[in-house]
């Protein structure tokens, strides 16, 4: 009775997500698609981009904002966050001849993740006069053409905010197994046709973020999300209050951070999935009972159950499989990841609950040698 009463609300549980969840799976919501005209009028526009020991990255990351082909007034700002390598002058020498504002950042403030501390004196430095920012991260080459794509769809939906969800590497073995899960369970939580419509909630992609200055301010600024770890979907949530925003897949930007083994990336999950619960035991325990049943109880009905039991394990774990297809063809892995979809969620289950492990010893939210959750959202 228990298996043939898990078997059936997992399978009801699918059947919702499939059909009733904004097509969140579809992966449809892609810059690529609909394509605005060229306004009349190309805004100025300043990159602003937060960096801290990242010697590695930063070079090909400012090189591919150097090469964008925007037509209008455009201009870089590097906020050096107390780095302890040569971030600076990598970027000093990848800009070349163009110009590059190089912010020493300032010690870092109390309230604040170092990220953001970052980003507002990038946003400070930019000063009054661009109209849009584009927030962007150390570790993202963009094509010459995604600063156009993204000032032509902001101007034509006179829109607060408009994010792409670069794509990530996807080379490595860990990598394969684990990233495009990383965005499709990301696409679960922030169904992307969701966001994009008026009434829905608001979320963002940190790598990508083009934001109306005069929103930005009306919002109370950066300093109003200052110890948000999730800080890309709390700031999306918080500008979608001053008009709408947009949200998509894009292979126009791309993530260069290398995560070549599990470790690596059960770091860069665990750092923020304890904050995404807002730091509570209660739901900690609800969402790991939530996934067992989820994507748990599926395959363990359909291997070893019976009957009617093991008929709806098995239609939920195929439901699975297909709902992770579209997510596997965009990052160009086999379909055969999709069976695997219950292990790769007991491995994110494993990195919340570590997540919360770490939080309680005092280092949530490790970054770069700062330990940064808060306790707070």
């Amino acid at each position: 009775m228990i298996a043939l009463a898990s078997g059936g609300l997992s399978l009801v549980i699918w059947l919702g997500l499939v059909l009733a969840h904004g097509g969140f799976w579809l992966a449809r919501e892609r810059d690529a698609n609909d394509q605005p005209r060229d306004p009349a009028e190309w805004p100025d526009v300043v990159a602003i981009v937060p960096a801290r020991d990242e010697a590695e990255v930063i070079g090909r990351a400012i090189a591919s904002l150097r090469a964008q082909d925007y037509p209008g007034r455009f201009h870089v700002i590097l906020v050096d966050d107390s780095s302890s390598d040569d971030t600076a002058n990598i970027a000093r020498a990848a800009s070349g001849a163009h110009p590059l504002d190089i912010v020493t950042g300032r010690q870092l403030a109390p309230g604040w993740t170092g990220k953001l501390w970052a980003v507002a004196q990038g946003v400070e430095h930019a000063g009054p006069a661009p109209h849009y920012l584009w927030l962007t991260d150390a570790d993202i080459a963009h094509e010459p053409d995604t600063l156009r794509t993204l000032v032509a769809r902001g101007e034509a939906g006179r829109l607060t905010l408009v994010s792409l969800m670069a794509e990530l590497r996807c080379t490595s073995l860990a990598e394969r197994a684990l990233i495009p899960a990383f965005v499709f369970f990301f696409q679960m939580l922030y169904p992307f046709g969701r966001v994009n419509r008026p009434n829905g909630p608001g979320a963002a992609a940190g790598g990508c973020m083009l934001v109306r200055r005069d929103a930005l301010a009306a919002a109370g600024g950066i300093a109003a999300i200052r110890t948000a770890l999730i800080d890309d979907c709390t700031l999306g949530a918080l500008l979608k209050k001053q008009g709408p925003i947009w949200l998509g897949l894009t292979h126009r930007s791309h993530s260069i951070r290398a995560y070549d083994d599990a470790g690596v990336i059960a770091a860069m999950i665990s750092r923020s999935a304890y904050a995404q619960l807002g730091y509570s035991p209660l739901m900690l325990l609800g969402t790991v009972i939530g996934l067992a049943l989820v994507y748990g109880a599926p395959p363990v009905l359909a291997l070893a159950g019976t009957g009617w039991a093991q008929i709806a394990g098995a239609t939920a774990w195929l439901l699975m499989a297909i709902s992770f297809q579209p997510m596997l063809r965009f990052y160009r892995r086999s379909p055969v990841w999709g069976i695997a979809l219950p292990l790769i969620a007991a491995f994110y289950a494993g990195c919340t609950l570590l997540s919360a492990w770490q939080h309680m010893r005092g280092r949530g939210g490790m970054w770069k040698g700062r330990a940064q959750a808060t306790g707070t959202l």
